[in-house]
């Protein structure tokens, strides 16, 4: 399923260059391997491509916009499978904060005072069934509604579809407004009743929040480990790419 959306080597594209010696199943199967296990590129199995290889691949297929493109497919085909429309009309936005390594720059991490985290914060898009639509990273210091807008741009261009976004607390104010007149989605926020205490399941909100679950279950995102902010959210990617494929290869 994934070969099909990745793009053709040079050679076989018109555009020169050597024959690829690894299989592309290897290469995605390498890649699904450091995301599940959180492993160091140079750690790599022998079994697999050499880490290198492995990296580059990963490395031109984020910067090509293939990774984004693979999880849309996907996505589609399991919206379908499940009697939907392949295009979303409604999505849910959150974020969740993570502890960055000691390979990750100073400039590019932050703190959040709200979690007490030292890291990244990656603010995520999903539709009512918890698939992923689109993901940034930022540091752990910007807040939820000052990184809005953009995954909201993001969220607007990719899918034009969308009319309403659910999210919660930490998005209400202006950005409500400035949603409406220059995107044109409507932003409901789910409040949290101050009635009830401890641990509540708040419609809508959930989906979004069992979604960041699912990341955090992959050793790779349970901390960030990225260099490079962009990598970081191919890792995302990754994981629901590895996520949505599983669910395909199941019989129905």
């Amino acid at each position: 399923m994934i070969d099909g959306l990745l793009p053709d080597p040079g050679s076989l594209a018109g555009k020169g260059g050597r024959r690829e010696v690894h299989c592309r199943r290897a290469i995605v199967d390498a890649i699904f391997y450091v995301v599940d296990n959180g492993i160091k590129w140079r750690a790599m199995p022998s079994d697999f491509p050499p880490w290198s290889t492995v990296y580059n691949y990963f490395a031109a297929w984020e910067a090509a916009g293939m990774t984004q493109n693979v999880l849309d497919c996907l996505r589609d085909r399991v919206r379908l499978r499940q009697g939907r429309t392949a295009a979303p009309s409604a999505a849910v936005i959150d974020s969740a904060s993570v502890k960055a390594a000691e390979t990750v720059a100073k400039p590019s991490r932050g703190y959040d005072a709200g979690k007490k985290i030292n890291g990244r914060k990656r603010h995520i898009a999903v539709d009512s069934l918890g698939l992923l639509l689109c993901v940034i990273v930022t540091p752990a210091s910007v807040q939820d509604r000052d990184a809005a807008p953009a995954l909201l741009h993001q969220l607007a261009a990719c899918c034009q579809r969308i009319k309403l976004v659910w999210a919660d607390g930490g998005y209400a104010g202006k950005l409500l407004s400035w949603t409406k007149d220059h995107l044109g989605l409507g932003l409901q926020i789910v409040k949290r009743n101050d009635d009830v205490t401890g641990f509540v399941v708040l419609p809508r909100r959930w989906v979004v929040e069992r979604t960041l679950g699912w990341i955090s279950r992959h050793r790779r995102c349970a901390r960030d480990y990225e260099r490079l902010p962009q990598h970081h959210e191919a890792m995302v990617r990754w994981t629901m790419i590895r996520i949505t494929s599983r669910r395909l290869a199941k019989p129905v």
